[in-house]
């Protein structure tokens, strides 16, 4: 996986891969980004699952906008938001965020497809994966779940103790 941070102006900022990651494993949602059939630029929460490896996993209706968008347009954009906190005295706020670039693909085959639906249960409904399970197999011709190949990210974070070194 790229590093692009390079780009970051506040280089004092940025968060390594290690970060980043770990920041992308324990959102609970993120906004996916992409260009619609029409050209015209779409952004969404969903929830999500990171493989611990290259992937990102999302799961939705069988159609719809997000389908008909990576169809036409693979590329996309992940953003992730972790902690934030507003500090009103220094007008600012401590924040951490990464922005994940990649490839994103659905009709998985079915295999890869269950195995994001459990990632997906284990992630957001850990205490009730054996429902979760018959729930997946219930529902699992009334989902698609879109993939995607992680190429590069970039990240950063503002702390409360930065702010205060710069006043």
């Amino acid at each position: 996986m790229k590093c692009v941070n390079n780009e970051i102006r506040r280089q004092d900022r940025v968060l390594n891969e290690e970060e980043a990651l770990d920041l992308l494993a324990q959102t609970e949602y993120g906004i996916l980004s992409m260009i619609d059939e029409n050209g015209l630029p779409y952004g969404i929460p969903v929830n999500h699952v990171w493989d611990k490896q290259n992937s990102i996993y999302i799961h939705c209706a069988p159609e719809g906008k997000k389908l008909r968008a990576i169809k036409h347009h693979p590329n996309v954009s992940f953003c992730v938001v972790g902690r934030t906190n507003v500090l009103p005295k220094y007008f600012t706020t401590e924040y951490e965020s990464a922005v994940f670039f990649g490839t994103a693909r659905a009709q998985l085959d079915e295999e890869e497809k269950m195995k994001a639906l459990h990632l997906l249960i284990d992630k957001l409904s850990p205490e009730f994966k054996e429902l979760g399970d018959t729930y997946a197999h219930k529902s699992f011709n009334r989902v698609e779940i879109i993939r995607i190949d992680i190429e590069s990210f970039s990240g950063k974070a503002k702390t409360a103790k930065q702010v205060r070194k710069s006043y």
